[in-house]
């Protein structure tokens, strides 16, 4: 069965699909015997930002929600139908934090085949160094380097984004694209 969770009915039709490969295809598919329809199951896109304050210090947020009740991430979130990444992250990050920024580029790109997600943070550089955090989190902060909670950080794709931004930042701040997959 393909992952995250496996389709049981159609979304069209209702009946029960059946798991095999299409004719024209090469990958096990849900399959509708009554309407015919073939639907494709594909990743999540996570979007979110790396908002860095004029003096270096990163934003982080302590969630309020599950997963990870209590733990600090970078603001994030699903992205929406009729968004675009950034758009969707600047969305999560205002939702989330409050905050004010101005978006930067494309910084890391995060494969969680395991989930079924990839996760897109953008650089960017924040305007104020206040916030309103939304429900969504409990608190928003900046953390200097040394001042993370490394050992309560929500996710991997967050503790992987700030310690390509933090190497980065100590070789001189040629902040490349990264490409990184997540066990």
């Amino acid at each position: 069965m393909p992952f995250p969770s496996p389709l049981r009915h159609c979304p069209n039709c209702g009946t029960a699909v059946e798991y095999r490969i299409p004719a024209d295809d090469n990958r096990e598919r849900a399959v509708c015997p009554g309407c015919g329809a073939i639907h494709y199951q594909n990743p999540l896109n996570v979007v979110g930002t790396l908002p860095v304050w004029e003096d270096g210090r990163v934003l982080l947020c302590r969630r309020a929600i599950e997963p990870r009740h209590g733990l600090w991430t970078l603001p994030a979130g699903f992205m929406e139908l009729n968004e675009t990444t950034a758009e969707g992250a600047l969305r999560e990050t205002q939702e989330e934090a409050g905050a004010d920024i101005e978006m930067g580029p494309l910084y890391t790109v995060l494969n969680v085949v395991r989930v079924g997600q990839v996760h897109l943070f953008y650089r960017a550089r924040l305007l104020s160094p206040e916030f309103n955090p939304g429900p969504e989190s409990l608190e928003a902060r900046l953390f200097n380097e040394d001042e993370i909670p490394w050992d309560e950080i929500a996710f991997k794709t967050t503790r992987e984004t700030l310690r390509c931004f933090f190497a980065d930042r100590r070789q001189g701040g040629g902040f490349a694209l990264h490409d990184i997959d997540i066990p």
